[in-house]
């Protein structure tokens, strides 16, 4: 039986560890949505959420995603190969979130996560996982934290993976995408009917894994 657990929240709440550790744990594989929008942002460049439907929907269709590997080993691959390391720039995380605002470029993604999903039980983090891609899913959590907190964290996260950032530039790209995602008209980021609320601002990593796991362990995997 496959199972889909699902983690959703604005950026630099913590998803990414959390997801990574938590599908560690139940042995599952774990899909990184928010690395897929930024290597198709990556891929089209500065600038891609202004060319018109007709031009964007042929470049996206030469666009394969595969997911191979479990846990901290899962690995993302475009047409074949490993994602890019500079997709995790603040810059295309930016222009990931403008890119996420066009109807047919969130429909592609979605497609490509839901088959993802149809073959293997994962984790799942993003901004919609729980209310739009995987509603079904049987355990869906939304993370949140203070804009200060997160940019904070994310300052460090970026620091140590050798990216030297602004920690003023990240708070003020953080607010726009958040303005961004919670306001867009296509799936605006906004928790499920029945997700679980975590608001991991005074917890660490460690806390917020325990509490993710407690409730899988009550509701049974």
């Amino acid at each position: 039986m496959i199972t889909i657990v699902t983690l959703d929240g604005p950026a630099g709440v913590g998803k990414t560890t959390l997801a990574t550790r938590l599908a560690d744990l139940l042995g599952i594989a774990y899909l990184d949505t928010g690395a897929m929008f930024r290597s198709v942002a990556f891929a089209f460049g500065d600038g891609a959420w202004e060319l018109p439907v007709d031009q964007l929907v042929p470049e996206l269709n030469r666009l394969d995603f595969d997911l191979e590997g479990v846990g901290k080993n899962s690995e993302l691959l475009l047409n074949g190969y490993p994602l890019s390391p500079q997709i995790r720039s603040e810059e295309v995380g930016l222009w990931a979130s403008h890119l996420g605002r066009i109807p047919v470029v969130r429909d592609f993604l979605r497609r490509n996560q839901q088959a993802i999903g149809r073959m293997t039980s994962l984790v799942a983090e993003g901004r919609d996982m729980g209310s739009v891609v995987f509603p079904e899913a049987r355990h869906k959590f939304f993370l949140d934290a203070s804009i200060d907190v997160r940019a904070k964290r994310r300052y460090s996260q970026l620091k140590a993976m050798g990216m030297e950032e602004d920690l003023e530039r990240i708070r003020a790209q953080i607010r726009i995408r958040d303005d961004q995602d919670r306001n867009r008209v296509v799936a605006p980021l906004k928790p499920a009917p029945d997700a679980v609320m975590v608001d991991t601002s005074a917890l660490d990593v460690d806390r917020v894994l325990e509490k993710l796991v407690e409730h899988i362990k009550e509701k049974g995997l």
